[in-house]
């Protein structure tokens, strides 16, 4: 398509190019993306193959103004400009996911099948907002229904970090596959002509899938990212070819009923019905919501007919047929990143053993398995955490798949955390804080050790230097209260090996890898740490690494730090302050009973984990070193749960770094303060297993009991470390025998 100008408008979305004048009110309104004059919403398929791509530029620039530096134009491009690079995403904001649903997609479309006449066409929802300076584009291509609705729970997230066009096909239009692909195609090429160092996304849901890795096949010279939604490349071994001469013969007056048949096989109705229902409620006011849900959702089941009537259902299957042989016949040739969605309980398509084929086939792939899903994996939004939803955005930053350049920047492509997000983890995630009952503790400047995070500074660069527990167990609870208390996102320095294939789940489900991306860890390296200080960011540092978080037997609490230092003088430059911590509770959680001395005594594992190490000696960060930080054999250990104490963190005193930057050339300094640091890390400690043995509510048992009576979880954290201002042990144990004596 040519280039293209954007006008905002409401209308009922059928009538996109005969509506524009009396813009009628429509709740969901969309911007056309308009390459022809202000009569019409879209440049029209036939024009689009018939002109050649510089005829329709410059007939485009002529007419309005697309790259041209005339006065207006420019000062319209300067303050659209302006107002995307505004546009700041801070850790917990509000990415809308949810706030619409499959009733409102069943809403939308009952408008959007209206035949206006129109050809195929781009629109992007007006709840896409404005989105971030040099954000790529996204191309939707929709599913059998052809709509472009098919993204209606992503559109305010995916708005916010993308250009979002969504492809509209008209309920009668009968385009062939293959004019499809050029349409798309020219889009695409005009995008890439314009911003040559962006990414370009496809989004394929199904049918979109087909036409997506068609037109990737077809443009290996351009930087792609496909994203496929259960691919209908597998059609041809799909549970409703049987059914195709029966829809072929069935009489009119039966197809109505298709398509309840076809709600039940796309997806779950009743899982779709739950989409913004709040789970932390009461029991009786889930089922009160879920009821309301599907008494308003299943009348709209309905207009399925509508949107698929048996004329445009026969073609679109025929469609479907022609586009999974087009698609399957040209794989070889797709060199783009390719990221499959594949659901476990697709009734429609195969989309499980399609991903596996097509992890195979593809030179680039990556898959993402959801167990629970059904066909319509986009129009399902739960818990990513329970995998029985998928917010898309979520998937494509813990992938590690959303960049701005052809080269993905950890730090300047990164997005924090939203509050959806947040908050699925935090539910996700609620039994291990009140398994674990963190404490933290910080020392504010003057030397007083303060409940919580008072004493650790909101303003970076803060570079956080600790000791690094078992598995790295004390790394979920840190993060999250952080983002809790102070709404920072802590930026976490992590061995190299965590973003490579080695540590890939078989299972290929979202994995804990994916969510420390999502919370924004990144590869160890010189310049990741120079650009999130240079950016002013809160950095969590482990100079023991591997090595500490992976110790044997009888070294708990023990530093496994190099003898240089080797975030010191870094840290000078750019002034920022270094808050050492230390932190306790490994030993209380589970009992290292196999370290990696005695794995290495077992034969078949012994060998499994040296093969491993060898492949993972090219991430090694230590190379070239001596003594134990050097030793960074890999494992996974076995350990033996206990029932839980408790995990405690202190935050040393801050240590500025600011008007030291003499230490960028005195060495000896620099080892000084080095010295300084890991001695208040291991002091911290100490301190810590001292108070750890006067805390009445070190057990999960004794915590639960006060929580039951006194107070909520996050008042019991501290409570017998600081003092208690709540009851003692005894005093709850006779109240819990009261209670009971009274019950009888």
């Amino acid at each position: 398509m040519a280039s293209t100008t954007v006008k905002s408008f409401s209308l009922s979305p059928p009538s996109f190019a005969s509506n524009l004048e009396r813009r009628a009110h429509f709740r969901h309104s969309v911007r056309c993306l308009s390459s022809k004059d202000s009569s019409t919403a879209a440049l029209s398929l036939d024009e689009s193959l018939k002109i050649g791509n510089g005829a329709v530029n410059g007939a485009v620039r002529e007419r309005v103004g697309v790259g041209s530096d005339g006065p207006a134009v420019g000062e319209g491009k300067r303050r659209e400009k302006k107002e995307r690079e505004e546009v700041k995403l801070e850790p917990l904001w509000d990415d809308g996911y949810g706030s619409e649903t499959v009733q409102d997609y069943l809403e939308y479309a009952g408008d959007v099948i209206k035949p206006d006449g129109g050809p195929v066409r781009w629109f992007t929802p007006i709840s896409c907002g404005p989105h971030l300076g040099g954000s790529p584009v996204l191309f939707f291509l929709p599913g059998m229904d052809g709509l472009g609705l098919g993204l209606i729970l992503h559109h305010k997230s995916l708005g916010k970090v993308f250009d979002v066009r969504c492809m509209h096909i008209p309920v009668k239009d009968r385009t062939p596959f293959e004019e499809l692909v050029v349409w798309v195609e020219r889009s695409l090429r005009d995008e890439h002509s314009s911003s040559p160092n962006k990414p370009i996304y496809l989004v394929g849901d199904s049918f979109g899938g087909c036409l997506a890795l068609a037109v990737a096949a077809r443009n290996p010279d351009i930087d792609l990212v496909v994203i496929l939604a259960n691919p209908a490349t597998s059609f041809a071994r799909s549970q409703l070819q049987p059914f195709l001469p029966l829809l072929e013969a069935l009489p009119n007056e039966l197809h109505n009923a298709v398509p309840y048949l076809l709600s039940f096989v796309m997806g779950d109705p009743l899982k779709m019905a739950t989409v913004n229902i709040d789970t932390a409620g009461p029991p009786a006011q889930y089922f009160e919501q879920l009821a309301n849900n599907l008494t308003a959702m299943l009348p709209r089941l309905s207009g399925l007919a509508d949107i698929i009537p048996k004329e445009a259902l026969l073609w679109k299957l025929k469609q479907l047929k022609t586009g999974a042989a087009y698609a399957n016949s040209r794989l070889h040739a797709v060199k783009a990143e390719v990221l499959v969605l594949a659901s476990g309980k697709d009734a429609m398509l195969p989309s499980k053993d399609e991903a596996w084929r097509l992890l195979k086939s593809l030179k680039n792939c990556n898959v993402r398995y959801f167990k629970d899903n059904g066909h319509t994996i986009l129009l399902v939004g739960e818990d990513i955490i329970l995998e029985d939803g998928v917010n898309l955005l979520t998937i494509i930053k813990g992938t590690g798949t959303y960049r701005r350049s052809r080269n993905l920047d950890y730090v300047m492509d990164f997005v924090p955390p939203s509050k959806s997000e947040f908050k699925q983890a935090v539910e996700g995630n609620g039994f291990l804080r009140n398994f674990t009952g963190p404490v933290f503790l910080s020392t504010t400047e003057d030397g007083k050790i303060v409940r919580g995070l008072a004493g650790v500074p909101e303003e970076g660069p803060v570079l956080l230097v600790g000791y690094h527990m078992l598995m790295g167990l004390e790394l979920s609870p840190l993060v999250e209260q952080f983002l809790r208390e102070k709404k920072i996102l802590v930026r976490g320095i992590a061995h190299p090996t965590l973003f490579s294939d080695l540590v890939e789940s078989e299972s290929k489900e979202f994995s804990f890898n994916d969510t420390i991306r999502l919370y924004g860890a990144l590869p160890v390296s010189a310049s990741n740490l120079f650009k999130l200080f240079k950016t002013k960011s809160h950095v969590l540092l482990y100079p023991g690494g591997a090595r500490e978080a992976l110790h044997r037997k009888g070294e708990e609490y023990k530093l496994f730090w190099p003898d240089q230092p080797e975030f010191v003088r870094m840290a000078a430059r750019f002034e920022a302050t270094i808050v050492p911590f230390g932190v306790i509770g490994e030993d209380d959680l589970a009992e290292l009973v196999l370290d990696y001395d005695d794995l290495m005594k077992i034969p078949y594992l012994s060998d499994q984990m040296r093969r491993n190490n060898e492949k993972a000696q090219q991430f090694n960060v230590r190379a070239g070193m001596s003594g134990e930080v050097a030793n960074q054999e890999l494992y996974i250990p076995g350990l033996l749960p206990k029932i839980p104490g408790r995990l405690y963190y202190l935050f040393g005193k801050p240590i500025p770094t600011k008007g030291k930057k003499e230490m960028l050339k005195d060495r000896e300094k620099a080892r000084e303060l080095y010295l300084e640091i890991r001695s208040d890390v291991e002091t911290s400690m100490s301190y810590l297993l001292k108070k750890r043995e006067q805390d009445a509510y070190r057990s999960i048992v004794d915590r639960t009991v006060y929580r039951a009576f006194r107070a909520p979880m996050d008042q019991v954290l501290v409570v017998g470390v600081l003092g208690s201002r709540g009851l003692h042990k005894e005093a709850v144990i006779r109240m819990l025998v009261l209670w009971r004596w009274k019950r009888r």
